[in-house]
Formats: C-alpha cells, sequence, structure tokens
C-alpha cells in the first residue's frame, strides 16, 4: 500500500474520533441544561396557583398555603317554650271535656226545681270527685241554706253559689308562686335557688322536672338540672333528653346506684359555679310505706341545703289516684316539708275535687297541673280559671 493510502486511512480515522467527542461533549451539555434527574419526586404544584397572575414572582414551593376553614359544627336547634302566663286558660277546654264533676252537676241543676233525690246526687258527685266528705259537707249545707234563705232552687242562682262556694274551698288566696327570689349566703356570696321534686313511683315525676324546666327557662331563668333518680338510668337518660331541647346542662352519675345525694349536691355546686338561677333536682319514686327511702329523701334535702338553702319542695301527685293520693301527700310532707303540689294527669281524670281534699289536709296549695302529654302542658294552678273551667 502506498504512502498516500496510508495518510487518506489516517485522516479518516481523525475526523471519526473528533465527531465522536462532538456528539459526547454536545449530549452532556443538554443534560445540564436540563438539571436535576427526573428520578427526582415532581415538584407539588397548589391548585390555588391557578388564579395567580403570570410574572408574580412567587414560585410554587414558595407560595403560602391556603387557610382552609374548619368543618363547620352543626349547631342544635333549640326549642323556644310556650310562656306560663296563660296556660291554664288555654287548657282550659281540655280540663272542662275531662271534667265529669261539671258535667254531671250542669246535668242535675238543668232539671229545674230541685228535689231531695236532686240534692243527694249533687252530695255523691262531689264525693266521688275526691273533693272529700268535710269539704263536701260544708259546700252542700252552704247551698241548701242559701236557697231556702232566698226561697228558691233556680238552677242558674245554684249554680252562681255552687261556683262561689266551690272557689272558696279551692281558696285562691293561697300562695301559688314559685319562690325564686336570689339567695345570698352567709359568704355574702349568691347561690341559686334550689328545688326539690319528689313523689311515688308512675306518677310523672321526671317528666314534669323536664315540664317545669321549660316552664323556668320560658321566664328567663338559667337552669342547671340534677338526676338524683340513679336508680334507672333511663330516667337520667330522660331527664338529659328534656334539658337538650332547651339548652339546660343535667348534671348525672355515669353509675347505676349511685348516691343521690352526691349528685344532687353536685348539682348545686354546678349552679353556684356557672352562676345558675335555679337548681331543679329530680328523685327516685319511692312508696310511702318504705321508711328508708323517705329518710333518704330527708339526707338528699340537708345535703344540698350545705351549698345552697332549698326553697322548694314540690310533691308530683296522680290526680287519677284520688284519695289514695292523700295518704302518699301526707308521709312526703312529713319526710321533707313539702310547699307545693304538682297534679299530673289532671287532663283524664274526674277527680278534680282532690285540689280541694289535698289542699285542705296538708295547708299547701297546689302549684301546677299537668293537662295533657306536649311538652308545655305544665300550667301554673289558677283556682278561678281551674273552677271556671270544671262548670264551663
Amino acid at each position: 500500500m502506498t504512502d498516500q493510502a496510508w495518510i487518506l486511512i489516517a485522516v479518516a480515522v481523525v475526523v471519526v474520533v473528533v465527531a465522536v467527542v462532538g456528539v459526547v461533549a454536545l449530549t452532556s451539555g443538554r443534560r445540564a441544561s436540563r438539571g436535576p434527574s427526573t428520578t427526582l419526586p415532581p415538584v407539588e404544584v397548589s391548585p390555588y396557583e391557578v388564579d395567580q397572575a403570570p410574572g408574580a414572582g412567587a414560585s410554587a414551593q414558595e407560595a403560602p398555603a391556603p387557610e382552609t376553614d374548619a368543618p363547620a359544627v352543626a349547631t342544635p336547634t333549640l326549642e323556644r317554650p310556650a310562656p306560663a302566663a296563660g296556660r291554664m286558660q288555654r287548657l282550659r277546654a281540655r280540663l272542662a271535656r275531662s271534667g265529669a264533676l261539671g258535667q254531671t252537676l250542669l246535668s242535675i241543676l238543668s232539671r229545674g226545681e230541685l228535689t231531695e233525690s236532686d240534692w243527694e246526687e249533687i252530695e255523691e258527685t262531689l264525693l266521688l270527685a275526691d273533693v272529700g266528705v268535710g269539704p263536701t259537707t260544708e259546700l252542700m249545707d252552704k247551698l241548701r241554706t242559701e236557697t231556702k234563705v232566698l226561697g228558691t232552687t233556680d238552677p242558674e242562682h245554684v249554680r252562681d253559689v255552687l261556683r262561689r262556694e266551690l272557689l272558696q274551698l279551692v281558696d285562691p288566696t293561697m300562695d301559688r308562686e314559685l319562690h325564686l327570689e336570689p339567695v345570698v349566703g352567709d359568704d355574702g356570696e349568691p347561690h341559686p335557688v334550689t328545688m326539690l321534686v319528689v313523689g311515688v313511683n308512675g306518677t310523672g315525676k321526671t317528666t314534669t322536672v323536664g315540664k317545669l324546666a321549660r316552664v323556668l327557662v320560658a321566664e328567663g331563668h338559667d337552669v342547671v338540672l340534677g338526676a338524683a333518680d340513679t336508680f334507672r338510668a333511663a330516667a337520667a337518660d330522660q331527664l338529659s333528653t328534656w334539658g337538650s331541647r332547651v339548652g339546660v346542662p343535667v348534671v348525672r352519675s355515669d353509675r347505676e346506684g349511685a348516691d343521690p345525694a352526691a349528685v344532687a349536691f353536685d348539682a348545686v355546686k354546678e349552679g353556684r359555679r356557672t352562676g345558675a338561677d335555679v337548681v331543679l333536682v329530680d328523685t327516685a319514686g319511692r312508696l310511702q310505706n318504705k321508711a328508708g327511702l323517705m329518710d333518704e329523701l330527708g339526707k338528699i334535702k340537708r345535703v344540698m341545703a350545705r351549698e345552697a338553702p332549698v326553697r322548694e319542695v314540690l310533691l308530683v301527685l296522680d290526680a287519677t289516684t284520688g284519695q289514695n293520693g292523700m295518704r302518699q301527700a301526707q308521709v312526703f310532707a312529713e319526710a321533707v316539708d313539702v310547699t307545693g303540689i304538682v297534679l299530673t294527669k289532671l287532663d283524664g281524670t274526674a277527680k278534680g275535687g282532690i285540689v280541694v281534699a289535698v289542699q285542705r289536709e296538708l295547708g299547701v296549695p297546689v302549684k301546677f297541673v299537668g293537662l295533657g302529654e306536649g311538652p308545655d302542658d305544665l300550667a301554673p294552678f289558677v283556682a278561678e280559671e281551674f273552677v271556671d273551667a270544671l262548670l264551663s
């Protein structure tokens, strides 16, 4: 091979080498310009950057995280109880429909001139309505005397006399107000008004406490409920339901069978801590012939009084029990010094005369009456409206 051939081969090799070196250099440059390897995790770009104006100068990493609102918590809607004033008038028709006492009396009086058998029937009607032997005898004597003096047995006149005398027996002068005046303790600090609710099983006591809480809330009071019926878990649950509907807190024990006096004490203590106006304590129903249970009521009242004086002790009576409720009332009054009576189920009974009998026997006023199953069917007792409803 000639020298010229070798020279051409050498030149060709040099050209190839130079080309390879150039390609390698170009590839390295491109990689350097691309920056990090694509195996690195990509940068997260916030979706809130979409609306950002171009050229704002902030990178995706530097953009502040948008503030997000906390999830909205649904606020329970509280019920607004009906005003206590005027409830008796609103429920008057319901009482009148169930008032067999008034219906029977008016039926007798509509016969015209009254005979001796008519008078006896009036007396029997009053006794069956649980007015009581003593009040019935007084009422009959006055009716007979008045008709003799005036020389008439006109039914309308007798009805007017009957209304007047019944009203006197019911006694509109009795103090039926709840005593909710502010209390200042020996330490000079304000105390809540404390109220204890007692009664036998089945009278509707826990329901009455819930309804009474609604009455107090309607009048603008801050209330705390105490579930001192620790023998029935359902009682505390029921009371909690009543309280939650109107925004009233309930103090209860997590342990069934806990000391009811301790729960009552804690309720009053909570009332003082929160500045509540009224602390209303429910108790377990008990039979009046169980001495131990009756003594326990006295203990509950004494323990409550350590934190604040007990201003009201309300006895819940079932109006349908009639005279059977009288013995109950007597025993409870001896145990805890009852200050007022709540008559429940008065809308479904012909025994409205129990109002007269229980007040006469105990000297304690009926302060509230239950006239239905609705949440606002507990009404402050008004003597005139009650008698008018019976005779309407």
